[in-house]
C-alpha cells in the first residue's frame, strides 16, 4: 500500500483487491495507475469510480471504490473502445466530407453505429476511404480532453457551425445536467463520455461494416439519415474471429438454407407468417412430436384454447394496458338489419388474437373445484399466438407475427414452487442435450420498476426461483429489472455451434395473475387459496427454434429430424428394379425415404441431394443388386462404404430414432 499523508482532505481509494491508497487531495485515474505501476499506466483505458466509468484524466475528489480498466476487462474495455471508435469515425467523416452533420452514435452488440445528415447519402464504396482516415487519426494519437460547457453557449456554438441536430439534443437534456464536450485534436463532439486518453489507445482492430438508412430519432416523420455500422475489438485476433463468425453465420443463414432445402417461404401478403413446405413441416412435426412426448412423460396434460378472446379478459389479466399496441384487435359487431347498410353497425365489443396463452390456461384451471390434493396441475399447449411486430423488425423465422409456442403452465401450492422449478430445469437441460445444445446460461430477471403485486409477493417469487437454481447447483447471473410485469423469470440462453447465444426457454413465477383472474383451490384447512402459476417454455416458439437449429446444424439435421432421411438412387437404369425394392424396404422400416430414378448422372444426383442436406444416400448398381448390398454415402463425406442391405436399414433405423427412444417417423 502506498500512503501520501496529509493533514488536509486526504482521498482514500479502495482497489478491487481490498488495498487502499491515500492521496493528499483530488487525484486522477492516470496518477493512480502510475502510482500502482508503469505497466498498468500503459495498459489503462479508463477508470471505474464507485461502479461508474470515468476518464483517466478526471479528478477523484472524495473517498471511493476504484478499478483501473484494461483490455483484460472485456466488457468495460469493449464498451469504451467501441464508443471511441464511433467518435474517430465521425471525425474522419467530417474531415473527408465537410458539411456532414453528426447526430447520435451508440454502442450496439458487437460494435457501434453513427447516424450522419448529408445531402448525398453515403454508400458502401465510401467505407474504405473513411476507414483509412480512421487509421490515420489513430496514428496521430490525438489527446482526448473532456470539457464542461454552459448549456446556452453549447447550443449557440453548435448552431453556429451548422450542427442543428447537436443543438436539438442539448436543448432536450434535463435542466441541471452537465453539458460535456470531448475534444480530440481540432475536432470536438457532444458526449457524456468517458473516453480513452488519446486516439492512439484505440489500436487498429476495427472495421466498418455497412451503411443503412435511419430516421432521425427513429420517427418516420423525421429526416432520413445515413447510418454507418462498424465493429471494434481489443485486438486483431478478436476482430478476425468475429469476421469469421459473420462468414459462418452468412453460410448458415436459415433463410438461405430454407430456400435451398425447400423448407418454407415468406411473402408480402402474409407479413410475419410462415408458409411451411412439406419438407419443412416434416421437421416441425418431428420436433413437435418429440417435445410432446417429453411433456407427457413429465406429467403435463395437453389442452387447446381459443385464439380470439374478448378484451375484457385481457383487461382483467392486465395485458390490455401493457401489451395492447402489440395485439391484433378486431371488433365483434352485430350486422345491421338494413340490407342497404354499407357497414356493420351496433355497439362493438373488442376481440383480440391472443399474444400469449396464460389467461386462457387460467380459464381451464377455473373449471370445477380444485383441491390442494390436485396440485400441481400442469397444462401444455402448442398455442398459436399473434403479435403485431413492426415490419422492420421481422426476420425470417427468428422474428414473426404468427408463432406457435411450446407453452405450459403449472398451477401449484406455494410450498411446491421450488420442487416444480427444479423439475422444469432438469427437463429443459435434458431436452437441450437431446437437441444438440448441451451448453446454456441462466439469468434471473428480477422485478421491473412498473409491476403488479406487492414487494412481499415479489420477494417470495424471486426467492423461489433462486432456490431452485441453487438446489440444482446451476450457475446464474442477475438481470435486474428485466422481469415481466407480473413476475420474475429465469431466462435460458443456449449456445450454438459458432458461439452465438439465443434466449429460448423461460420459467416465470407468478403470484399475481391467479389473483387477477380469480383462480383458487381448496386448502387442507378448507380455506380458499390462490395457486402459484409457473409460466414455462423450453423451445420458446417452434418457428424460431427451428430457425436456430437450421443455423446451428448448417442445415445438416440429425437423422431423426431430417425431412428426408435417406435417398436411394441407381447408377444406371438397369438397377431401377433393385432400387425400387430397396426403397420399399426402407419405407417399411419407417424411414422417410425418397427414390430418385432421374435420368441424370450419379455424380449430379449425389451433388443435388447433398445440396439439399440429405443425411444418407444409398447408391446401387448391378453388383449391389447381385449381392443384396448398398453403397452408403454420408453427407459431408466423399467416401462411401458397401454394406449389407439389412445391416444398413437396421443402422439407419437406430440412428433415426428420437432421443427419447420412440420411433421418429
Amino acid at each position: 500500500m502506498s500512503e501520501k499523508n496529509s493533514a488536509q482532505n486526504p482521498v482514500n481509494l479502495c482497489l478491487p483487491d481490498g488495498s487502499v491508497r491515500t492521496f493528499d487531495g483530488p487525484v486522477t485515474g492516470t496518477t493512480l495507475a502510475g502510482d500502482i505501476g508503469p505497466g498498468l499506466l500503459k495498459a489503462a483505458l479508463c477508470i471505474k469510480v464507485n461502479g461508474e466509468a470515468w476518464d483517466l484524466s478526471r479528478p477523484i475528489e472524495e473517498d471511493s471504490d476504484v478499478a483501473i480498466v484494461t483490455s483484460r476487462d472485456k466488457e468495460d474495455a469493449l464498451d469504451i473502445l467501441r464508443h471511441d471508435c464511433a467518435h474517430i469515425m465521425a471525425e474522419a467523416v467530417q474531415e473527408l466530407f465537410p458539411g456532414t452533420q453528426v447526430t447520435i452514435g451508440p454502442n450496439i452488440e458487437d460494435g457501434f453505429f453513427y447516424d450522419f445528415a448529408r445531402d448525398k447519402p453515403f454508400t458502401e464504396d465510401d467505407l474504405e476511404v473513411i476507414e483509412k482516415r480512421m487509421h490515420e487519426i489513430v496514428a496521430r494519437d490525438e489527446e482526448i480532453i473532456r470539457e464542461v460547457w454552459d448549456r446556452d453557449d453549447a447550443i449557440a456554438y453548435f448552431k453556429k457551425i451548422g450542427e442543428i441536430y447537436k443543438a436539438e439534443i442539448i436543448a432536450d437534456l434535463p435542466e441541471g445536467e452537465p453539458i460535456t464536450v470531448y475534444r480530440q485534436g481540432e475536432w470536438l463532439d457532444l458526449c457524456r463520455g468517458p473516453h480513452l486518453p488519446s486516439t492512439g489507445k484505440l489500436g487498429s482492430a476495427f472495421k466498418l461494416m455497412k451503411v443503412a438508412g435511419a430516421y432521425w430519432r427513429g420517427d418516420s416523420k423525421n429526416e432520413m439519415l445515413t447510418r454507418i455500422y462498424g465493429t471494434c475489438w481489443t485486438d486483431k485476433k478478436e476482430l478476425k474471429a468475429y469476421l469469421h463468425r459473420l462468414e459462418e453465420a452468412e453460410k448458415r443463414d436459415h433463410r438461405k438454407l430454407g430456400r435451398e432445402m425447400d423448407l418454407f417461404h415468406l411473402q408480402e401478403e402474409a407479413q410475419g407468417s410462415v408458409f411451411w413446405h412439406p419438407q419443412g413441416y416434416t421437421v416441425w412435426l418431428q420436433l413437435e412430436k418429440y417435445i410432446r412426448t417429453r411433456l407427457r412423460g413429465a406429467g403435463y396434460d395437453e389442452i387447446k384454447t381459443p385464439q380470439l378472446l374478448d378484451s375484457k379478459l385481457w383487461e382483467k389479466s392486465g395485458h390490455w394496458s401493457k401489451f395492447r399496441e402489440n395485439m391484433f384487435v378486431v371488433p365483434d359487431e352485430v350486422p345491421s338489419t338494413d340490407e342497404d347498410a354499407p357497414v356493420l353497425s351496433g355497439d362493438a365489443k373488442l376481440m383480440a388474437l391472443k399474444p400469449m396463452n396464460c389467461p386462457a390456461h387460467v380459464q381451464v384451471f377455473r373449471q370445477g373445484i380444485k383441491s390442494y390434493r390436485d396440485l400441481p396441475i400442469r397444462f401444455a399447449e402448442f398455442g398459436c399466438c399473434h403479435r403485431n411486430e413492426a415490419h422492420g423488425a421481422l426476420h425470417g423465422l427468428m422474428r414473426v407475427r404468427q408463432m406457435t409456442q411450446d407453452d405450459g403452465h403449472v398451477f401449484c401450492r406455494e410450498d411446491q414452487v421450488t420442487e416444480e422449478s427444479v423439475a422444469f430445469c432438469d427437463l429443459l437441460a435434458s431436452v437441450y442435450e437431446d437437441l444438440g445444445f448441451p451448453e446454456f446460461q441462466v439469468k434471473l430477471a428480477t422485478r421491473p420498476d412498473v409491476r403488479a403485486g406487492t414487494d412481499e409477493i415479489w420477494d417470495k417469487a424471486e426467492a423461489a426461483l433462486e432456490a431452485a437454481l441453487n438446489a440444482r447447483g446451476i450457475a446464474f447471473e442477475y438481470a435486474p429489472g428485466e422481469g415481466a410485469f407480473y413476475g420474475p423469470k429465469l431466462e435460458f440462453h443456449l449456445s450454438d455451434a459458432i458461439g452465438r447465444t439465443w434466449q429460448c426457454g423461460t420459467l416465470q413465477s407468478d403470484f399475481v395473475l391467479p389473483e387477477r383472474l380469480d383462480a383458487s383451490y381448496i386448502a387442507e384447512d378448507g380455506s380458499r387459496q390462490r395457486p402459484v402459476m409457473l409460466h414455462r417454455a423450453i423451445l420458446g416458439t417452434l418457428e424460431r427454434f427451428i430457425g436456430i437449429m437450421i443455423e446451428h446444424f448448417a442445415g445438416r439435421m440429425p437423422l431423426w429430424l431430417a425431412p428426408t432421411q435417406v435417398v436411394i438412387t441407381p447408377i444406371t437404369s438397369e438397377a431401377d428394379d433393385y432400387a425400387k425394392a430397396v426403397f420399399e424396404k426402407l419405407e417399411a422400416a419407417g424411414l422417410r425415404a425418397e427414390l430418385d430414378l432421374r435420368n441424370e448422372s450419379i455424380k449430379y444426383k449425389v451433388r443435388d441431394h447433398s445440396h439439399k442436406k440429405v443425411p444418407a444416400i444409398l447408391v446401387v448398381g448391378g453388383r449391389e443388386a447381385e449381392n443384396n448390398t448398398v453403397s452408403i454415402r454420408r453427407l459431408g463425406s466423399n467416401n462411401q462404404s458397401v454394406v449389407d442391405l439389412s445391416e444398413a436399414i437396421d443402422a439407419l433405423v437406430t440412428e433415426g430414432t428420437m432421443p427419447d427412444g420412440t420411433a421418429s417417423a
